[in-house]
């Protein structure tokens, strides 16, 4: 079956690789991203789809929704970053403080649910709808991590309300991944030494580990999995 699959957030990286997991197996991809030079060439790359949308921005999540069709069969909801990296030097004092969390919370949890709510009438019976989380999401001690932290939440209700119509959700929660340009390129030595100590299995993720985590949570083998966090990070923060 020749699925219809939207990545936000697809230009690079994680979402760059859960594209190019799904085109792999067939499926018709639409990747979105604010640089529309960069997601021009990202889709060339791996053969999808693009349309230039900023997550966060209702107006082009609307025309992202009219460009897409009347149908969806996967939602992966990439689209997201640390914006307290973007910026060597924040405002000080409350206005800073709330111009940061109101950066991380626009960025990581208002563009999935912006994104979702345009374009869940679309999900056919069967589809799937998959968020991505941060393990920062259990310390939430900054902005990113409980905006993380929300994301997670508000999933979990968001199963309960498309379950009727035959569709899961669910969150995946990386760990520290390699090869990619999460940091910004800020991350000490030391500190991605320590991050990977902190594994079971003793390497750091992989873009493959999540791509490979959401194409399952859109197979028919994960159809009774839904309102659920999935931790990928090698044991680096583990359940029970």
């Amino acid at each position: 079956m020749d699925r219809i699959v939207l990545v936000t957030g697809g230009s690079s990286g994680l979402g760059k690789a859960v594209a190019a997991r799904f085109r792999a197996d067939g499926d018709t991809v639409f990747v979105t991203g604010r640089d529309a030079g960069r997601l021009g060439r990202a889709a060339a790359e791996i053969d999808a789809r693009p349309i230039a949308c900023d997550a966060t921005d209702p107006g082009q999540v609307a025309r992202l929704a009219d460009e897409l069709g009347p149908d969806l069969d996967v939602l992966v909801n990439m689209a997201g970053r640390n914006t307290d990296l973007d910026d060597d030097s924040p405002a000080e004092g409350l206005e800073g403080v709330l111009a940061a969390w109101r950066a991380n919370l626009d960025a990581n949890l208002l563009s999935a649910v912006l994104t979702t709510t345009a374009v869940r009438g679309k999900l056919r019976p069967g589809g799937t709808i998959v968020n991505v989380g941060s393990i920062g999401a259990e310390y939430a001690s900054s902005s990113y991590g409980a905006a993380k932290a929300a994301l997670a939440a508000w999933t979990a209700g968001l199963s309960s309300e498309v379950g009727p119509k035959g569709v899961t959700a669910n969150l995946i929660s990386p760990g520290y991944i390699a090869d990619t340009d999460f940091f910004h390129g800020k991350l000490s030595e030391q500190r991605r030494e320590a991050l990977i100590d902190a594994t079971h299995n003793g390497r750091a993720g992989r873009p493959a580990d999540i791509a490979d985590t959401t194409f399952f949570l859109a197979s028919a083998g994960a159809r009774h999995i839904t309102g659920q966090t999935l931790h990928v990070n090698g044991g680096a923060h583990t359940t029970r």
